[in-house]
């Protein structure tokens, strides 16, 4: 749908998938990834996060810029690898934080000034995919990753527990991150929930903000004249991963620095990576 970009083609490992993919958007299927690399500028990176690494280095040897989903890689080891292999190649590397993207999130950018307290839930029924990971990396990475950018400072104190329910890795997580400017976020993240909820309340000496990501609502809560006066969020709606990929293939057209750049998805795996531990080793006692 985006007039500035042509679908060059896709590379997919299930042949009966490609085919259908191929067939629904008249175009090629290449038969490996260094192929689909050498005829493409950009290339979207959408395999599970175990595999990211692997699939990044040819496309980044062949010169591609690369849009890689969330997290940026499974290990801090392999994120480094990437970033430092993009910046030989001189080409850009985006994180598929799609949230950043979301008219929720640009609101709060726009609003946030001053945070004190922030908590965020973000809960969604079980399903297998994505459970290479734990609930941490496929899903508070999401929130990880809004907290960081509003907060703009760095971290000094994490504790975290989380509960294996129906997967090997923590199906249900809760992190509370207090950061050196004296903010502290409280972060609440389920797979194994009967709905879904996406949702982040930000507290701040003007008042507080209670956001929706998923509906693209919420309110605004202030005191004014010794009264509490809400007010419902002007939030003009659209769809996320559209606009994060036109946000793509500008940055790449412009050669600017994207949005949520690779050292931003970096950060926010490093951080991931310190609540999956403290889980983890809270889980071995």
């Amino acid at each position: 749908e985006l007039e500035t970009v042509e679908l060059a083609g896709i590379f997919e490992t299930n042949p009966e998938r490609a085919e259908e993919i191929s067939q629904k958007f008249g175009c090629p299927v290449f038969g490996s990834i260094e192929e689909l690399g050498a005829v493409c500028d950009a290339v979207s990176v959408v395999v599970p996060t175990d595999k990211h690494h692997a699939v990044a280095l040819p496309l980044l040897e062949r010169g591609c810029h690369l849009l890689i989903e969330k997290p940026i890689c499974q290990s801090l080891e392999e994120a480094a690898d990437i970033l430092e292999k993009a910046k030989a190649a001189n080409v850009l590397v985006q994180v598929g934080h799609i949230e950043h993207f979301n008219p929720v999130m640009s609101f709060l950018e726009q609003t946030v000034s001053t945070p004190k307290f922030i908590t965020a839930d973000r809960l969604a029924p079980f399903q297998p995919r994505g459970t290479e990971v734990g609930a941490t990396l496929d899903l508070m990475i999401h929130d990880i990753g809004i907290v960081l950018q509003l907060v703009k400072s760095p971290v000094k104190l994490v504790q975290s527990v989380g509960v294996s329910a129906l997967s090997p890795t923590e199906d249900i997580a809760n992190a509370r991150i207090e950061f050196e400017n004296g903010c502290v976020a409280n972060l609440n993240t389920s797979r194994v929930s009967s709905k879904k909820l996406r949702e982040i309340r930000v507290f701040q000496p003007s008042g507080y903000l209670s956001l929706d990501f998923m509906n693209q609502a919420g309110h605004v809560v202030k005191v004014e004249g010794g009264e509490m006066k809400t007010t419902e969020v002007p939030i003009e709606k659209g769809e996320p991963l559209k606009l994060e990929l036109a946000s793509f293939a500008q940055s790449v057209i412009e050669r600017e620095q994207p949005k949520v750049g690779g050292e931003l998805g970096r950060t926010a795996l490093e951080l991931a990576i310190t609540i999956t531990r403290q889980i983890r080793e809270r889980a071995a006692l």
